[in-house]
């Protein structure tokens, strides 16, 4: 099975704007259509309240023959057009979908952060992170986030296995940034985060990158936008994961990051492992 996860940064954007980052968007999106995926995970859509528009549908039926594809907007009280997730899966699966709250502070449980996808014998689920803000303003929130998201990955894995991936917004350890020494105060990078993660995969979880690619350095998922050059100088973070339950991990054939060429921001995420559906 073939899954390609990625914060898109704006589905919304990619689908109605003809700017240059729209255009770049787009271009990273053929790419990941031609890798003919069984499942595409897209965190950060920022699609309006109600879902795709026609005009998104339009171009969703056009671009992506052969999915069906399942959302979750920001509602209130959360801010409109803001977060949210998406699934697109080859139209031969037909997996139970399912939009869980976690009980985590709010407005984060209402900002169309997971949705979860039951394969009969195995589940898939995606995340995107609530960041911990300018100033860590939102760390305690997030603290409390990063303890109710591994209770609830925890619970589907005492089901079934599970792959769950998404932009995590932490970067591990300090070979998943290129400058962990001026980052450690850093949203992203504070001992808070790093410690939620590890409490993650001590709930019973594989970095499948790491599990492939051991210690190897240089190799990240995301690149600020704020400085033109971060990735021409791969200044960069390795903040999005495939996770796979531990019984699982000798399973996984690949996991690597698709590259998205000139566009800064997040880069796709491959994992490619041998399991079957129901």
């Amino acid at each position: 099975m073939k899954l390609i996860s990625w914060n898109i940064d704006s589905l919304n954007a990619a689908l109605t704007s003809d700017s240059n980052r729209a255009v770049l968007t787009r271009q990273v999106m053929d790419t990941i259509m031609e890798m003919d995926a069984d499942v595409i995970a897209l965190q950060e859509t920022k699609l309006p309240v109600g879902g795709p528009s026609k005009k998104h549908m339009e171009y969703l039926a056009e671009h992506y023959k052969g999915y069906s594809y399942v959302w979750r907007t920001s509602q209130e009280p959360a801010r409109k057009g803001y977060a949210g997730t998406m699934f697109l899966y080859k139209k031969q699966y037909s997996p139970v979908v399912s939009y869980p709250s976690i009980d985590a502070p709010e407005p984060m449980d209402s900002e169309g952060r997971i949705i979860t996808l039951d394969f009969g014998s195995f589940y898939v689920t995606q995340v995107y992170t609530p960041n911990a803000g300018d100033g860590l303003k939102r760390l305690k929130e997030r603290q409390v986030w990063d303890e109710k998201y591994a209770e609830y990955l925890h619970s589907l894995d005492s089901e079934k296995p599970v792959l769950a991936t998404g932009d995590y917004n932490v970067a591990h350890k300090e070979i998943d940034l290129a400058h962990p020494n001026n980052n450690h105060e850093s949203p992203g990078f504070t001992d808070e985060e790093r410690e939620g993660f590890t409490n993650l995969l001590d709930k019973g979880f594989t970095d499948t990158f790491r599990h492939l690619h051991g210690d190897l350095s240089g190799v990240y998922t995301w690149w600020g936008q704020r400085v033109k050059t971060s990735k021409i100088n791969n200044s960069g973070w390795r903040i999005d994961y495939w996770l796979v339950s531990n019984r699982l991990a000798d399973k996984v054939v690949k996991s690597e990051m698709i590259d998205s060429g000139e566009r800064q921001d997040h880069t796709p995420i491959l994992l490619e492992i041998d399991i079957e559906h129901e």
